[in-house]
C-alpha cells in the first residue's frame, strides 16, 4: 500500500480574494487544509503575497454545489421565454441613476 502525503488527506478548499479596488470576491484558486483556519492562513499566504487582498473567504470544494455545462440548456433555458424578465419592455425614468 502506497503512503499517501498529508496534504492529499485533507480536505480541498476553495479560495476567494477581493482585492482593494473589487466590491466582489474572485475565486483565485484552491488548496488542502487540515481546518478552516488553517486554510485561511495558506490562502493568505499563497494568494495574497503582494498585499493585494483586503478579505478572504475558504469555501470546502465538497460544500460548492453548481450546475455543469450539460445542464446549460435545461437549467437555463426556462427564463428564455418570459420576455417580462428583459428590460426592453421598461421605460426608465431620468432621474434613475445607474440603469
Amino acid at each position: 500500500m502506497t503512503e499517501h502525503p498529508v496534504e492529499a488527506r485533507w480536505p480541498l478548499y476553495e479560495v476567494f480574494v477581493r482585492g482593494k479596488r473589487g466590491l466582489n470576491h474572485v475565486h483565485v484558486g484552491s488548496l488542502h487544509a487540515a481546518d478552516d483556519e488553517m486554510a485561511l492562513r495558506h490562502a493568505r499566504d499563497v494568494y495574497t503575497r503582494r498585499n493585494e487582498g483586503v478579505s478572504i473567504w475558504v469555501v470546502p470544494s465538497n460544500s460548492i454545489v453548481a450546475t455543469s455545462p450539460s445542464e446549460k440548456d435545461p437549467y437555463f433555458a426556462p427564463s428564455g421565454d418570459k420576455v417580462y424578465r428583459h428590460p426592453t419592455f421598461y421605460d426608465i425614468p431620468d432621474h434613475v441613476p445607474h440603469m
